[in-house]
């Protein structure tokens, strides 16, 4: 069997709630809804990624197991913007490193986690 990743899909009470945050944070819109907004595709990002929402009855609850690493220019400035978007920092002042690698874990307006990373210098 061969197969390709088509989407990226988080899950979401209300899709309508928070699509626009990721339309906002990722520069795209929407493409498609499908069984009125129960599931919701993006258009693909610069880099090719596809992200799609699927509405589900439950809340989030724990730590997610796949997330999202977002590559940004500025830390503080990209903080800034997903906040103001409605989105949150997990661990307020908390800015990991790791051999020169930074980032950030955050949280779109349901509590689905993504950090925002600055690589280091080449």
């Amino acid at each position: 069997m061969s197969a390709a990743v088509g989407y990226l899909v988080i899950d979401s009470t209300d899709p309508g709630r928070i699509v626009p945050f990721w339309c906002g944070l990722l520069g795209v819109d929407v493409v498609m809804e499908v069984g009125e907004g129960q599931f919701v595709i993006l258009s693909p990002t610069a880099d090719g990624l596809t992200v799609g929402f699927q509405q589900v009855p439950e809340t989030k609850s724990g730590k997610n197991r796949l997330h999202l690493d977002l590559v940004v220019e500025d830390l503080d400035t990209s903080t800034a913007e997903i906040e103001a978007l409605g989105g949150s920092w997990l661990e307020p002042g908390d800015t990991h490193e790791l051999e020169g690698f930074l980032w950030r874990c955050m949280a779109d307006p349901e509590g689905n986690e993504f950090d925002i990373d600055v690589l280091p210098p080449a």
